[in-house]
């Protein structure tokens, strides 16, 4: 025998799309619904029918027992067809539509019965709680067949028991009335079902174009798919819903951000805290490819918003292209000292060989002297001052470059610092910022100058950058610390507006700040603060402390 078709095996099986496979499962519930409802209906139905029975035949017993004619014909007349009790009791049960009225006496003797030939014969059931005072309500079956019935004790005039009365309500009645609710409550299951049905189709159609008619297979392997990409990429993916609220992240974006999947559920702010990476991802900062600052990672962001209100924010990494494009802006200004060093060179060595040919060689001895002296001190006065290698070549470097740009570098005389930094090269690079950024400031004003001052108390460092440029307006303080923010026209090669976000970073790392206020005479002053920056002084650096003395304010202005 052959295999059974692929789409013969899918015919007998469930459908793919899910359209219908929701619709099928919805109705399948709603039929289910309402096939239980109904039996739970039915099933106290037919008791409930029985107990009415049983009521109503007890209730018409207690009526014709209340009769005090039939209580004194049963003392005064014999048992007849048709005597003074069975008349009455007929129409009773005719007015009533009970099925019989049977009256006895204490013997259980009748003296009414639907059947004339009955009567002055025995009951066919015992009416022994009845005569003994009790009210009785049953089902049971007599000369008559099953019925409902109701017996109740017969009182003379003095309150004793002379009898009793029994009523009975046919059962097939009760079970006619329980079929006949039968159809009724299928209409009413059969119309239930139908909205039923009806809302099912609704919502699965829109659960159709929702899910674009994929099946459930195809969900799940889009979503295995989603979870392997999402996590896969080397780029952070930050998912936010309509409330502001994170609801994903991918791996890259937990190792950017420094964030767990507790942020998961939460605002950005409270996932984060403060600052322009919050920012950025809560959509109070619009733009694209926006920088921002998170720990010491340099990172590129971009948000776009989704149609159900919320937004999928992107990170990139670019420290590392940050720390490229330092590198050669260290390069370029290695190259720019270097250059102006050899243009000095040269116009010394012309200014030499004018000297020679006028043969004035005394003052060509003279300058040579003076030329050779100058250097000599530049090096010596930063190296004296300041005694951490790096920074010292940092300095001698700048004021190469600020000579060239036709600006003044100046190493404050209250400068003193000790060869003990704990991490040189982090204040290598907030120096370098503050210095490039004063020496931006000054170019094309008159009398450029910027100052330099590096001072150790105890094991905090203080640096500060003066510069006699146009300064920074009140306003703008708090905005030059922010990432990305800068009033200087960007380079080629990278964005402007980190170097000094890098800088408070930094401090703000070690436990310290970064400040600008105005200086004496104009201009702006960078202040950073870094505490436990140093290390403890060994045993032979344990006067150095007390180089750290500061010139007065007269002597820094005759230096200016």
């Amino acid at each position: 025998m052959s295999p059974t078709p692929p789409a013969r095996r899918r015919r007998l099986g469930l459908p793919r799309r899910m359209f219908s496979q929701v619709l099928l499962m919805q109705v399948a519930i709603a039929a289910g619904v309402a096939v239980l409802a109904t039996g739970l209906f039915l099933a106290p139905l037919s008791k409930q029918l029985d107990q009415e029975a049983m009521r109503r035949a007890l209730a018409i017993a207690q009526t014709t027992a209340q009769d005090p004619q039939i209580a004194k014909d049963l003392l005064s007349t014999p048992p007849t067809a048709d005597g003074p009790v069975q008349r009455e009791a007929e129409r009773i049960r005719r007015a009533t539509r009970a099925e019989y009225i049977v009256v006895m006496d204490l013997r259980g003797v009748r003296w009414s019965h639907t059947a004339p030939d009955q009567i002055g014969g025995h009951v066919s059931t015992d009416p022994g709680e009845a005569l003994a005072g009790k009210e009785v309500m049953m089902i049971d079956s007599g000369t008559l067949g099953r019925s409902a019935r109701g017996k109740v004790p017969l009182y003379d005039a003095g309150h004793r028991i002379i009898g009793a009365v029994s009523v009975g309500i046919a059962y097939d009645s009760v079970r006619a009335r329980f079929i006949g609710a039968i159809p009724g409550l299928f209409a009413y299951a059969g119309g239930a079902l139908a909205v039923g049905a009806l809302a099912a189709w609704l919502i699965s159609r829109r659960v159709q174009r929702q899910t674009r008619d994929l099946a459930f297979s195809d969900i799940s392997a889009l979503l295995a798919e989603r979870e392997a990409m999402l996590h896969g990429i080397r780029e952070g993916v930050v998912a936010l819903d309509r409330a502001g609220r994170v609801r994903l992240l991918n791996d890259e974006a937990r190792r950017l951000l420094g964030i767990g999947d507790e942020a998961v559920g939460r605002s950005p702010d409270e996932a984060l805290g403060a600052g322009r990476t919050t920012d950025v991802l809560a959509g109070r900062v619009t733009g694209t490819d926006l920088l921002t600052v998170r720990g010491q990672r340099v990172l590129v962001a971009n948000r776009m918003p989704t149609d159900d209100g919320g937004a999928v924010a992107t990170l990139r990494d670019r420290t590392e292209l940050e720390q490229l494009g330092r590198e050669l802006d260290s390069t370029r200004g290695l190259i720019d000292a270097l250059r102006a060093q050899d243009h000095e060179h040269a116009n010394r060595m012309h200014t030499l060989l004018g000297l020679l040919e006028l043969e004035m060689y005394d003052d060509a001895v003279e300058f040579v002297g003076e030329v050779v002296g100058d250097h000599r001190a530049t090096a010596e006065q930063v190296t004296e001052k300041i005694q951490d290698p790096l920074l010292a070549a940092l300095l001698v470097g700048k004021a190469t470059v600020a000579a060239e740009r036709g600006a003044a570098l100046w190493v404050s005389d209250a400068t003193r610092l000790p060869d003990r930094l704990i991490d040189p090269r982090g204040l290598v690079t907030v120096v370098g910022n503050l210095v490039d950024n004063a020496l931006d400031a000054v170019a094309g004003t008159p009398h450029a100058r910027v100052e330099v001052e590096l001072r150790a108390e105890a094991r905090t460092v203080v640096l500060q950058v003066r510069d006699t440029g146009p300064g920074i307006p009140v306003e703008q303080r708090e905005l030059v610390f922010t990432d990305g923010w800068s009033t200087k026209k960007p380079p080629a090669h990278r964005k402007r507006g980190i170097g000094l976000s890098l800088v408070r970073r930094f401090a703000e790392r070690q436990g310290g700040s970064a400040t600008v206020t105005e200086a004496e005479g104009g201009g702006a002053r960078f202040t950073v603060v870094l505490p436990e920056a140093l290390a403890e002084p060994g045993p032979a650096a344990g006067q150095q402390p007390a180089l750290t003395v500061s010139a007065p304010a007269a002597d820094q202005e005759e230096a200016r």
